[in-house]
């Protein structure tokens, strides 16, 4: 069974030679036109549209889940801190109580 060209990806209509001088043509466009950029002082990157750069809607929502997940963390660990102080002060005032009591004994037995 013999496979048509189309099926194989290729115009019907174009030979392998046209095809070789095609790419060949594009190669060489592709070279003149960085050394034209070269010759003037331009980078490729500043021919760039201004939308280029445009991050997806998938590294949109990248951005946002890990900032959110960030601020989360940082919350969490403020949280850690803020009941930790307040159970530091709580023990510290519970020690200072307890002196406070055993010096009224002391000082009522005398």
């Amino acid at each position: 069974m013999r496979r048509s060209k189309w099926f194989l990806g290729l115009h019907p209509h174009e030979s392998g030679s046209g095809r070789r001088f095609r790419r060949c043509l594009g190669v060489v466009q592709a070279v003149a036109a960085r050394r034209s950029l070269r010759r003037s002082g331009l980078d490729s990157r500043e021919l760039q549209h201004p939308g280029d750069n445009m991050p997806t809607a998938k590294q949109l929502a990248d951005i946002g889940y890990k900032t959110f997940s960030t601020s989360m963390m940082l919350l969490t660990v403020y949280g850690g801190y803020l009941c930790s102080v307040r159970a530091y002060r709580y023990f510290q005032l519970r020690s200072a109580r307890r002196q406070a009591a055993e010096e009224q004994k002391t000082s009522g037995v005398l």
